[in-house]
């Protein structure tokens, strides 16, 4: 008797899960989407330069100068982006001029 209360096929783990979502799970999975989407949203800038994506864009830009050193980021960042480019230095955004 033990054994058999212990087996796992003994139980019906689909039993366990409602064939339908909650009727509260939509209203919040469509409000957290929404707050995702405003948290995401930046302003456009007109200085080109990496995207910000939620702050992963200043973390990769910050250790591409400590990887590389500030002479060949900038040079990588002005082939990439043209001669004046928008990047963040210690989480300040910086702007590379270059000729």
């Amino acid at each position: 008797m033990i054994l058999e209360t212990l087996n796992p096929m003994h139980y019906n783990i689909t039993s366990l899960v409602p064939d339908t979502m909650p009727v509260a799970t939509v209203p919040i999975l469509i409000l957290m989407c929404f707050l995702f989407l405003i948290w995401n949203h930046e302003e456009t800038s007109s200085v080109p330069g990496p995207g910000y994506c939620m702050g992963i864009g200043p973390l990769i830009s910050h250790g591409r100068f400590l990887w590389m050193g500030v002479g060949n980021a900038c040079n990588y960042y002005n082939k990439t982006y043209g001669d004046f480019v928008r990047v963040w230095i210690s989480g300040e955004e910086t702007f590379i001029i270059s000729k």
